[in-house]
């Protein structure tokens, strides 16, 4: 799996004194991954028996009968989507929407960063709504947070690098706060248009659920 539509500007740095409140999120589709500092998250020491343990919840929760590799093969999808979208030492949270535990994730990244200057211009920027590589031009609707305030979201079709004949869907959300002086930006991006479609009800709960926590 390889993670792609950074937000401009690159990951964060670590030490960002923000971060995702994530308390109101309804979990019955999500698995979470908060940035990956050993030093804060004891957890991420050993990645590998995080996510098999993750995995024996997913599949006792979901009240299904695993077999002899459903576990196994759960964990290893869980470990090789932190490996692709949160490696150790980034700044951003990792949604993972798993309706079965054995199917495939669709990943949603969420990041705060320090942010100044006019809010129009920072959302555009972040959700791409001018994305010059768009092969038609993205459709932007204004959203609001209960939490986040004023936002704006934009989907759009890009040719993938590798073979411009297919396309990735991208969607996006995106915030400035005043205080803190942050934005927010979730984003997916993903060649299974499907995929991403069933998910997008999901997705906006998730963009209408997630908060700054400010030390």
């Amino acid at each position: 799996m390889k993670a792609s539509g950074n937000p401009p500007g690159g990951i964060a740095p670590r030490g960002l004194p923000t971060a995702l409140d994530t308390e109101l999120v309804d979990w019955d589709r999500w698995v979470h991954l908060p940035p990956r500092d050993p030093e804060t998250y004891t957890d991420w020491r050993d990645i590998g028996a995080w996510c098999r343990q993750e995995a024996v919840c997913l599949w006792e929760e979901s009240g299904l009968e695993p077999g002899r590799h459903g576990v196994g093969f759960t964990a290893m999808t869980l470990e090789r989507c932190a490996e692709a979208f949160c490696p150790e030492g980034s700044a951003n949270d990792l949604f993972l929407r798993l309706v079965h535990p054995a199917g495939t994730p669709l990943p949603v990244l969420g990041l705060t960063r320090p942010s100044s200057g006019p809010r129009d211009e920072t959302v555009r920027a972040l959700t791409l709504a001018d994305d010059p590589e768009a092969v038609e031009p993205p459709v932007v609707t204004p959203f609001l947070s209960p939490h986040l305030g004023e936002g704006l979201s934009t989907f759009r079709y890009i040719p993938q690098p590798d073979h411009p004949t297919r396309l990735f869907a991208c969607l996006r959300y995106a915030w400035q706060l005043h205080e803190p002086p942050v934005s927010v930006v979730l984003w997916t991006v993903t060649e299974d248009t499907a995929q991403l479609l069933d998910a997008a009800e999901d997705v906006e709960e998730l963009a209408r659920a997630v908060r700054v926590h400010a030390p």
